[in-house]
Protein backbone atom coordinates (compact mmCIF):
# COMPACT_ATOMS: atom_id res chain seq x y z
CA UNK A 1 0.00 0.00 0.00
CA UNK A 2 1.38 3.43 -0.92
CA UNK A 3 2.02 6.00 1.75
CA UNK A 4 -0.57 8.39 0.33
CA UNK A 5 -3.23 5.72 0.31
CA UNK A 6 -2.29 4.76 3.87
CA UNK A 7 -2.60 8.40 4.96
CA UNK A 8 -5.99 8.70 3.23
CA UNK A 9 -7.26 5.62 5.06
CA UNK A 10 -6.04 7.05 8.37
CA UNK A 11 -7.83 10.33 7.63
CA UNK A 12 -11.05 8.42 6.94
CA UNK A 13 -10.68 6.96 10.43
CA UNK A 14 -10.24 10.54 11.77
CA UNK A 15 -6.86 9.74 13.29
CA UNK A 16 -4.88 12.75 14.52
CA UNK A 17 -1.90 13.82 12.40
CA UNK A 18 0.58 12.77 15.10
CA UNK A 19 -0.93 9.28 15.16
CA UNK A 20 -0.79 9.05 11.36
CA UNK A 21 2.85 10.15 11.45
CA UNK A 22 3.68 7.57 14.12
CA UNK A 23 1.96 4.79 12.18
CA UNK A 24 3.69 5.81 8.96
CA UNK A 25 7.09 5.77 10.69
CA UNK A 26 6.37 2.30 12.14
CA UNK A 27 5.33 1.05 8.70
CA UNK A 28 8.56 2.38 7.17
CA UNK A 29 10.72 0.85 9.91
CA UNK A 30 8.98 -2.51 9.49
CA UNK A 31 9.65 -2.43 5.73
CA UNK A 32 13.33 -1.67 6.35
CA UNK A 33 13.59 -4.46 8.96
CA UNK A 34 11.83 -6.88 6.62
CA UNK A 35 14.32 -6.00 3.88
CA UNK A 36 17.25 -6.61 6.23
CA UNK A 37 15.83 -9.96 7.31
CA UNK A 38 15.35 -10.99 3.68
CA UNK A 39 18.97 -10.03 2.88
CA UNK A 40 20.19 -12.11 5.82
CA UNK A 41 18.07 -15.10 4.78
CA UNK A 42 19.45 -14.87 1.24
CA UNK A 43 23.02 -14.72 2.55
CA UNK A 44 22.50 -17.75 4.82
CA UNK A 45 20.82 -19.67 1.99
CA UNK A 46 23.81 -18.98 -0.25
CA UNK A 47 26.21 -20.14 2.49
CA UNK A 48 24.20 -23.34 2.91
CA UNK A 49 24.38 -24.06 -0.83
CA UNK A 50 28.13 -23.49 -0.81
CA UNK A 51 28.55 -25.81 2.18
CA UNK A 52 26.46 -28.49 0.50
CA UNK A 53 28.76 -28.27 -2.53
CA UNK A 54 31.82 -28.56 -0.29
CA UNK A 55 30.32 -31.57 1.50
CA UNK A 56 29.64 -33.23 -1.85
CA UNK A 57 33.34 -32.86 -2.71
CA UNK A 58 34.63 -33.95 0.72
CA UNK A 59 32.39 -36.97 1.36
CA UNK A 60 34.03 -39.25 -1.22
CA UNK A 61 37.41 -38.42 0.34
CA UNK A 62 36.16 -39.06 3.86
CA UNK A 63 34.61 -42.35 2.79
CA UNK A 64 37.98 -43.60 1.52
CA UNK A 65 39.58 -43.05 4.93
CA UNK A 66 39.94 -45.97 7.27
CA UNK A 67 38.73 -45.66 10.88
CA UNK A 68 42.21 -44.79 12.18
CA UNK A 69 42.56 -41.96 9.67
CA UNK A 70 39.08 -40.69 10.50
CA UNK A 71 39.89 -40.76 14.23
CA UNK A 72 43.18 -38.90 13.69
CA UNK A 73 41.42 -36.35 11.54
CA UNK A 74 38.60 -36.02 14.07
CA UNK A 75 41.02 -35.36 16.94
CA UNK A 76 41.85 -31.98 15.37
CA UNK A 77 38.22 -30.92 15.10
CA UNK A 78 35.77 -29.57 17.63
CA UNK A 79 33.30 -31.99 19.20
CA UNK A 80 30.52 -30.55 17.04
CA UNK A 81 32.56 -30.96 13.87
CA UNK A 82 33.47 -34.54 14.81
CA UNK A 83 29.83 -35.41 15.44
CA UNK A 84 28.86 -33.88 12.11
CA UNK A 85 31.62 -35.75 10.31
CA UNK A 86 30.52 -39.06 11.83
CA UNK A 87 26.87 -38.47 10.97
CA UNK A 88 27.73 -37.50 7.39
CA UNK A 89 29.95 -40.53 7.08
CA UNK A 90 27.09 -42.71 8.32
CA UNK A 91 24.74 -41.25 5.73
CA UNK A 92 26.94 -42.28 2.84
CA UNK A 93 28.14 -45.64 4.16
Amino acid sequence: MSDLRFIDECKILHLPLEEIKRKLEMKTKREIQTGEVEKHINAVTLQMKQLQQEIAVLMPLINTMNEEQKDGFSSRLTAESTALLRSLSGLTS
